[in-house]
């Protein structure tokens, strides 16, 4: 489960569709931020900062009201690629939301998440040109950290004993569910791909992630970010 998932009403449509979408008039309180405004200058501020856009995907509500979208980029030598996930509404529901990561989901039921997220509401303060900037910045040292902390997973070794332990306490904490704590052991010790035969944090917590795919996107939501915290993926 990595990228956009619309199971609510929501319709996928294009960047350029996005123009037809009308965008509110303001107030003293409240300035609405247009879709495609959005989604363009989000996307010509990646390509501005060298990062190539290998595909977008953007979903709107069924009144429109809300948008949704997600953006892969490419990231070369590594297994993973960069991710980056945005919401808007322009009815006041919704901040103007980013989130990066390995592995995000953007979902139309509201679930949104990634290892780290960033949102802001549409107030009188709101300044969207200078907004993205800074988040990218943002951004762009939250994966530098994320990364460094994925390598410390990857050498970091783990006895069976200890992975019951953390895989049981993920079970209690409901970020996986109960009957799903054999599957996640038994994927750790015997795992389906050959670069997770190691027996590492990392090998682990893809034992979890195998597993979260299966799941609805709420309940994802929570594993991914509960796994973030166990797992010192969080940018805390």
């Amino acid at each position: 489960m990595n990228g956009l998932i619309l199971h609510c009403g929501a319709e996928k449509v294009s960047r350029e569709e996005l123009r037809a979408v009308d965008t509110p008039r303001r107030t003293k309180t409240w300035i609405p931020v247009s879709h495609y405004d959005c989604a363009s200058l989000i996307a010509e501020e990646a390509s501005r900062r060298g990062m190539e856009i290998t595909s977008e995907e953007y979903g709107l509500s069924a009144n429109f009201s809300k948008m949704f979208g997600v953006l892969k980029f490419k990231c070369e030598g590594k297994e993973m690629g960069k991710c980056l996930g945005i919401r808007n509404s322009l009815d006041k529901s919704l901040s103007l939301g980013l989130t990066c990561g390995y592995r995000i989901f953007v979902c139309d039921n509201l679930a949104f998440g990634g290892e780290q997220t960033i949102q802001r509401r549409h107030t009188s303060g709101i300044d969207i040109e200078s907004l993205i900037p800074k988040a990218f910045d943002n951004i762009g040292h939250r994966y530098i950290k994320l990364q460094k902390d994925i390598d410390k997973l990857k050498v970091t070794m783990i006895t069976v004993d200890d992975a019951r332990i953390l895989t049981c306490i993920v079970g209690e904490s409901n970020f996986i569910r109960h009957s799903d704590v054999i599957t996640v052991l038994n994927s750790f010790q015997n795992p389906t791909y050959e670069e997770f035969s190691e027996k590492t944090k990392w090998s682990l917590y893809n034992s979890f992630t195998e597993i979260a795919q299966k799941y609805s996107p709420a309940k994802a939501d929570q594993c991914y970010r509960g796994l973030a915290r166990m797992f010192n993926l969080a940018g805390e």
